[in-house]
């Protein structure tokens, strides 16, 4: 069983900035991409930026130069920092990683944080 735990969120002005994190703890073999992902009210939810266990990053068009995704593969720690904050930018913002697994086999699984709230105001 893997458990991933999120912090970081809150309530912030436009214009301000946020550090994400997300530490994955449990039965890890290792961890391929991780990721954050977001949802706003009454929308689905949709990738804000992910990363390889090599470090290639993958932004979407909407937070490109404003957030940086990074990870510490030491300590299966992602993290988002998310700059010039938008109200648009408001929303739950979940942590996704996938993570190797087994013994005898090794498989791969997808794994969900709880959410963490981001609320930027204009």
């Amino acid at each position: 069983q893997v458990q991933l735990v999120e912090s970081g969120g809150g309530l912030v002005q436009a214009g301000g900035s946020l550090r994400l994190s997300c530490a994955a703890s449990g039965s890890i073999f290792s961890i391929n991409a991780m990721g954050w992902y977001r949802q706003a009210p009454g929308k689905q939810r949709e990738l804000v930026a992910n990363i390889t266990s090599g470090g290639t990053t993958n932004y979407a068009d909407s937070v490109k130069g404003r957030c940086t995704i990074s990870r510490d593969n030491a300590e299966n720690t992602v993290y988002l920092k998310m700059n010039s904050l938008k109200p648009e930018d408001t929303g739950v913002y979940y942590c996704n990683s996938k993570v190797v697994a087994g013994v005898r086999r090794r498989y791969e699984s997808d794994y969900w944080g709880q959410g963490t709230e981001v609320t930027v105001s204009s």
